[in-house]
């Protein structure tokens, strides 16, 4: 077996590695502003100007407004908060909802329990590379459609969809209808100008560029209508009560900050790292990887990868089944997953891979590989190295 001399870590569209400006940051705001931000006296001020710094840090990031930032607890809480509260708050308007047909599970759930408050709920496809089918997106809109959900990025094969492109056409569709993006997979790795690319709702989640888990925020457009699913004290400006995890967003304060900082550097070598990765896999018999376009031979140019985000590979390995091969992986010191971690609590074969037709026997037999700022090239010829002896003998195995 290839020696690994320490851990390899590629789940980090699970998690990252808190970095150190963000522990730090955490460290300070736990010891040092401790205070409560409600409090009127100089320990809360301290903590309320904290958070105020911290949201003119993410809004800079955004090109956009500190008070259209709000501090959430992380994705889930931000998508449930974008969909159901923008939903509830334009119920009068119409009870029509789209969102694409691969989203994450803090996307579907918040929209399927809609339907509990009289919402119609439908999902658009998506084509084989990942990408939504915007002609049939704008096909479905009504007069009563009042929110449409498309994420940035995809979770597990990592397609990018074209934002503008799609508010835009949603936008021309009706003017009225509120366009939000999940942006978890997509936020640190992109400028993301939300304003100039007709975003209405955005959500980011810190945990996945190396700040606190616990960390998150939402984007909600000036002037756009999101009824609060947190009531009590009325902080945020009414938009999200009870105290903020003041240690969690000055954690991801310094996370974004540190990230857009070395943001262009970072994703250049990650999308050398990630071509020479998704060629050296078309080397292991059985081998497949979804979302990116093949050229005529099977191997993928780094025109076609930048088209993908640039953390993100999912593969499948004919006649090794996912688990079984992640646990080998890990054996060897080499750690990945076989989809969404939050999905890993209801198991079950990944919509993402039936919405872009990968093959029904490798729908069980399909890893994610997912990258960080730290990543090296190193980590990754072990990790090609290791699944080149592990593919064929596990192979072999179900075949007897």
């Amino acid at each position: 077996m290839v020696g690994i001399d320490k851990e390899i870590y590629l789940d980090n569209a699970a998690t990252t590695r808190v970095c150190d400006a963000a522990a730090q940051a955490v460290q300070r705001a736990m010891q040092t502003d401790w205070g409560n931000p409600s409090s009127k006296h100089d320990r809360g001020l301290d903590a309320e100007k904290l958070i105020k710094n911290a949201a003119v840090t993410i809004a800079d990031t955004l090109d956009v407004k500190p008070s259209e930032i709000v501090f959430t607890s992380g994705g889930t809480e931000s998508n449930n908060m974008a969909l159901i509260g923008a939903a509830l708050a334009a119920k009068r308007r119409g009870d029509h909802v789209i969102a694409s047909g691969y989203e994450h599970a803090s996307v579907y759930n918040p929209l399927i329990s809609l339907k509990d408050f009289g919402f119609e709920v439908e999902f658009a496809p998506v084509d084989e590379l990942g990408h939504i089918k915007i002609d049939e997106l704008v096909a479905m809109i009504r007069p009563t459609t009042v929110l449409v959900s498309v994420m940035y990025v995809n979770n597990e094969v990592g397609s990018v969809n074209d934002i503008a492109a799609i508010a835009q056409a949603v936008h021309g569709a009706n003017k009225d209808i509120v366009f939000h993006c999940d942006a978890v997979q997509a936020y640190g790795k992109y400028i993301i100008k939300p304003a100039s690319l007709g975003i209405d709702l955005m959500s980011a989640s810190g945990h996945k560029i190396t700040a606190p888990k616990g960390s998150g925020f939402l984007y909600i457009k000036e002037g756009i209508k999101v009824r609060p699913l947190i009531w009590g004290g009325g902080q945020q400006k009414d938009r999200r009560s009870g105290t903020e995890n003041v240690p969690a967003i000055a954690g991801l304060a310094a996370a974004a900050e540190m990230y857009y900082k070395e943001r262009r550097e970072a994703t250049e070598r990650l999308y050398e790292l990630k071509t020479m990765f998704v060629n050296a896999l078309t080397t292991i018999g059985g081998a497949h990887v979804n979302a990116v376009k093949p050229e005529a031979d099977g191997s993928f140019t780094e025109e076609e990868v930048r088209k993908t985000a640039p953390h993100i590979v999912s593969a499948g390995f004919e006649g090794v089944r996912a688990e079984v091969l992640l646990h080998a992986l890990e054996q060897s010191g080499i750690y990945v997953s076989s989809g969404s971690a939050c999905s890993s609590n209801h198991p079950g074969i990944s919509g993402t891979l039936k919405a872009i037709g990968v093959k029904k026997e490798l729908l069980d037999s399909t890893l994610r590989f997912s990258f960080s700022f730290a990543t090296t090239r190193e980590e990754l010829e072990k990790t090609i190295e290791a699944l080149r002896e592990l593919v064929p003998v596990y192979a072999r195995f179900s075949r007897i």
